[in-house]
């Protein structure tokens, strides 16, 4: 419950911060076209249209995050290996969003981006792969193995 709880909230939060990311570029493109500003002369056409390709782009990779995070909440099983390399790029990110962010923005950036990074790694804790044959059941339903046979002569002794 709490791993479907986990991965369905953070699937939300990924899209409500794709949607202002994306929200934040419009305005920032817009405002390197309306004022045609320059950096290095620079032409601000292009500047300005690679801030929306870059906005679209953030937006697109948190929204297949969120979808990915929702498809495990949904399912209540772990993300496939694809999946999986997703959603740990996404928490990179989030890592190094919320070092620049503390430096740039403040604290509440910050703590924001921070939450997010955790709710994407307990998502992929809570979701971790079992063990395919030698690990114990957690929930105790597999019975212990039997004890191996002897090897030619040799025969277990006690102490």
């Amino acid at each position: 419950m709490l791993r479907r709880l986990v991965a369905g909230l953070a699937a939300i939060v990924l899209v409500v911060e794709a949607a202002v990311l994306v929200l934040v570029h419009i305005v920032l493109g817009r405002t390197t076209a309306n004022q045609s500003m320059s950096i290095a002369g620079s032409d601000p056409d292009v500047m300005s249209k690679a801030t929306y390709a870059m906005g679209a782009g953030m937006g697109a990779f948190l929204v297949l995050c969120a979808a990915l995070a929702a498809v495990a909440a949904i399912r209540d099983r772990s993300p496939n290996r694809f999946g999986r390399i997703v959603l740990i790029s996404g928490a990179v990110a989030h890592g190094v969003l919320g070092i620049l962010s503390v430096a740039l923005v403040g604290w509440a950036a910050f703590a924001t981006t921070t939450l997010i990074l955790c709710l994407l790694v307990l998502t992929l804790t809570l979701y971790a792969d079992r063990p395919a044959g030698g690990g114990a059941d957690p929930g105790g339903d597999t019975p212990p193995l039997p004890p191996a046979p002897p090897i030619g002569d040799l025969k277990p002794t006690s102490p």
